[in-house]
C-alpha cells in the first residue's frame, strides 16, 4: 500500500500545489503515494456552511468550530496518524519524515484564522506539530512543506538513496558544501582534495566542514551532537 496523505482544509484548490511538481509530483502520478485534500466546509450542517464563530473570552479573529473540526476528522479516521498544523506545535524534524515515510500516509489539519477549538484537537487525539517559529496564514503551506520531506524518502521516489543519508540533519549536522564544474569559477577554485581521488581524505574533509558549519550556523544542533558523541547511547 503507498502512502496516502488526507488534507483536511478550507482551501482544497491549494493542492497538489507544489507536491504536483519535481520528485513529488512524478511520485504522485507514478503511484508512490496519493493526495486527497477534503473541504471541511463539507462537514458543517447550516445553509451557510459555517465553519467558524467569534473566540470566548474576547479578542480579535475567529475560531474554527470544534463540532465542524471534530465530523472532518472523524469522516477520515482509519488508524493514521493525524497532525494539526500549529506554530505552537512540537518542532517537525528530519527524524520525523523518516518515522512517518516508514507509515500508511497521514491525516493532517489546516487551520486558518485564529485557529482551530482546542476540544476538537483533545476530543480527536490529534498531534500538534510545527515546520517552524513563525506564523502563516493557514496549515496548508506547512502541510505541503512536512509532505515534501516525507515523500522525497519514500522508497522509489529518489535516484540514489544515499542521496537522504548525506543531507542536512541526517547524521545530526548540516551538510557539507557543494562543488561542481568548471573546476575554477570567477577566481575561486574547487577544494584541491575533492580533486585528488583520495575517498578517505574526500570523506575526512566532508566530515569536517559539516562540523564547521553546524558549530557556526546552528550551535543548538552542535550542542545535540557532541553530547551524543560524549555520551553515546548504551548497546541494546
Amino acid at each position: 500500500m503507498s502512502f496516502h496523505a488526507t488534507i483536511l482544509t478550507l482551501f482544497p484548490a491549494m493542492f497538489p500545489g507544489p507536491l504536483g511538481q519535481s520528485l513529488a509530483g512524478r511520485a504522485l502520478a507514478g503511484g508512490l503515494w496519493s493526495l486527497e485534500a477534503r473541504d471541511i466546509r463539507d462537514s458543517t450542517t447550516d445553509k451557510h456552511r459555517t465553519v467558524d464563530d467569534t473566540p470566548f473570552g474576547g479578542g480579535a479573529g475567529m475560531v474554527m468550530r470544534p463540532d465542524v473540526v471534530s465530523a472532518a476528522l472523524a469522516a477520515v479516521k482509519d488508524g493514521r496518524p493525524t497532525l494539526y498544523l500549529s506554530p505552537r506545535g512540537r518542532r517537525f524534524t528530519q527524524a520525523d519524515a523518516r518515522t512517518y515515510s516508514a507509515g500508511p500516509g497521514l491525516v493532517l489539519l489546516c487551520g486558518r484564522y485564529e485557529g482551530v477549538d482546542q476540544r476538537a484537537i483533545e476530543a480527536s487525539g490529534v498531534e500538534e506539530i510545527s515546520v517552524g517559529d513563525y506564523v502563516l496564514s493557514g496549515g496548508e503551506l506547512p502541510a505541503m512543506v512536512l509532505l515534501d520531506a516525507i515523500i522525497r524518502l519514500l522508497p522509489g521516489v529518489m535516484g540514489a538513496a544515499e542521496s537522504a543519508e548525506e543531507e542536512s540533519f541526517s547524521a545530526g549536522l548540516l551538510e557539507y558544501p557543494h562543488y561542481t564544474r568548471p573546476a575554477e569559477w570567477n577566481g575561486r577554485a574547487v577544494p584541491p582534495v575533492l580533486l585528488s581521488g583520495n575517498h578517505a581524505a574526500i570523506a575526512a574533509w566532508r566530515q569536517a566542514e559539516s562540523e564547521k558549519l553546524t558549530r557556526e550556523r546552528r550551535p543548538d544542533i552542535w550542542a545535540a551532537y557532541a553530547n551524543a558523541i560524549a555520551n553515546p547511547a548504551p548497546s541494546p
